[in-house]
């Protein structure tokens, strides 16, 4: 909800408005302009059209990003050299407002805990990495990983004590990965990881670094050091497989694992 309010205050500001309304009298000097000036109107009215018609914050963006290109080339056509001053502003409020929604779009995508991707920004993640290994025949791992023993550490000592947990495996993690690999909260305590261009055995490799990397940063909580271990699933993408069944292979392996006796890492089937 805050996240709509968020995107909805910040096209109420704008107003939608890519260009100044001109009033009547304006209108009759339009008729005078150039082409290209003329042309440029109709356009911006396009765009403020298509962004009224969708709620769609990556959509929006798209569309903002054209209005800007067209808005930026008109800075060097001479003959709307009037009508600089007008079109530098509308380019700053274009700006300004692609800034907002795109700040709205990471908002809406990010585990607020945590600072990793939330589900929503892992299933976009996650078909953007698969399109891309599909067109390149590039491979592409995920892994799903469960901490475990987490209710009872809630239980033990507190919810605050299992935010510090999650937020810590976070940290951790993001030590371990590269720059384009992502970490994101699944869901309570389970997380996922998107490893592109890794083939199965770096894949596990990586997770078994993670829990080594773990184990050697158990955290302080009073007089009490908490020992965090988790249980991992990894699945390399085969190809064609659609991302669901990517992850389903993958949360299978996980549950092995953790049936198995906890803090291993399985290979899916």
């Amino acid at each position: 909800m805050r996240n709509q309010s968020t995107l909805q205050k910040s096209k109420s500001r704008s107003g939608l408005l890519l260009v100044e309304s001109r009033p009547a009298v304006d209108r009759k000097r339009a008729t005078a302009q150039p082409a290209a000036a003329a042309d440029y109107y109709s356009r911006m009215e396009e765009y403020a059209q298509k962004i009224r018609r969708t709620g769609d914050v990556d959509d929006i963006i798209v569309v903002l990003e054209e209005a800007l290109r067209e808005t930026r080339a008109l800075h060097s056509a001479d003959e709307v050299a009037a009508a600089r001053e007008q079109l530098i502003n509308a380019e700053q409020r274009i700006e300004h407002l692609k800034c907002e929604l795109e700040l709205v779009n990471q908002l809406v995508r990010e585990d607020q805990l945590t600072g990793a991707l939330n589900r929503r920004g892992l299933y976009d993640a996650l078909a953007r990495e698969a399109a891309r290994a599909e067109r390149k025949t590039a491979p592409l791992c995920v892994a799903l990983i469960d901490l475990d023993d987490f209710k009872r550490l809630n239980d033990s000592f507190g919810h605050q004590a299992g935010d510090c947990v999650l937020v810590h495996l976070v940290s951790v993690v993001r030590n371990f990965i590269r720059s384009n690999d992502l970490i994101g909260r699944y869901g309570g305590e389970e997380f996922m990881l998107l490893l592109p261009d890794s083939r199965i055995g770096e894949a596990v490799e990586v997770i078994e670094r993670l829990q080594r990397g773990l184990a050697g940063k158990p955290i302080a909580w009073g007089a009490n050091s908490l020992a965090v271990t988790f249980s991992a699933g990894v699945a390399e993408r085969r190809a064609g497989e659609k991302a669901h069944s990517l992850i389903e292979r993958a949360d299978s392996a996980m549950y092995e694992a953790k049936r198995l006796g906890k803090n291993r890492a399985l290979i899916a089937q």
